[in-house]
């Protein structure tokens, strides 16, 4: 592994360009190490992860793509993922919160080959799998690898969904009398109101109940309520 100095002169090289391929490992590495090229951004921002846990976990690459984000005429922001980063409600919010401010975010259809960041198509950072000594990371400015980066990202990237498309595509269709019968359900009325209010028998209401409950994957009442509002259902 090359000391800071070696990692320094091989990222500096002439003119401010990236001379040669480096690698480290670690978190803490990877932040001291490349603190420069994440403030040396000019027009483009691109990552490509599996999941939210691979380039956000150091705090300074999120601090740096959200800051872009807040300048007027900032850089252009591009995320893209994998299904699983979609997994936690919270990871959810982080994507609608950065694609409300700009960002551009899709999402694969499966989980992606490589994870990467690509800096003005000048730097490529690779990361590799995480491991209990961490992860190994790469960067390189060699002008036909990062393009090679760029071309498998942006290949990913052209068939990939918009984040509000994509989660659009996964929620469940639920007709007029579902609705209202999960509107019922929110309410607390007992079976034999909510029946009652919707003009079915108690028996056909307690059918749709467990037929919603199947359509949300719920496995009780108040996870369909849950489930309903995840997914933006429970208007």
């Amino acid at each position: 592994m090359p000391d800071a100095t070696a990692w320094q002169l091989a990222a500096s090289g002439q003119n401010g360009r990236v001379t040669d391929i480096v690698t480290v490992r670690g978190d803490l590495d990877f932040v001291a190490r490349t603190e420069h090229l994440f403030s040396s951004v000019r027009e483009e921002f691109i990552c490509a992860v599996r999941n939210l846990d691979t380039f956000t976990q150091p705090r300074r690459v999120r601090q740096a793509s959200e800051a872009w984000l807040r300048e007027p005429g900032g850089r252009q922001v591009r995320k893209l993922c994998g299904p699983a980063a979609l997994a936690d409600e919270r990871d959810r919010e982080h994507l609608r919160d950065i694609a409300a401010r700009g960002a551009r975010v899709r999402v694969a259809a499966t989980a992606l080959p490589h994870e990467a960041i690509i800096i003005d198509r000048r730097y490529a950072i690779l990361a590799g799998p995480d491991t209990p000594g961490g992860r190994e990371y790469t960067l390189t400015s060699g002008a036909t690898l990062v393009g090679a980066v760029y071309a498998l990202v942006e290949a990913v990237w052209e068939s990939a969904l918009d984040l509000e498309d994509f989660l659009d595509a996964e929620r469940p269709r639920l007709d007029a009398v579902s609705r209202r019968v999960l509107r019922a359900l929110g309410s607390g009325a007992t079976d034999t109101a909510a029946a009652k209010e919707l003009g079915m028998s108690l028996r056909t209401y307690r059918r749709r109940v467990a037929e919603l409950l199947d359509t949300l994957d719920a496995g009780s009442r108040f996870q369909a309520g849950v489930r309903a509002g995840e997914l933006g259902l429970s208007g």
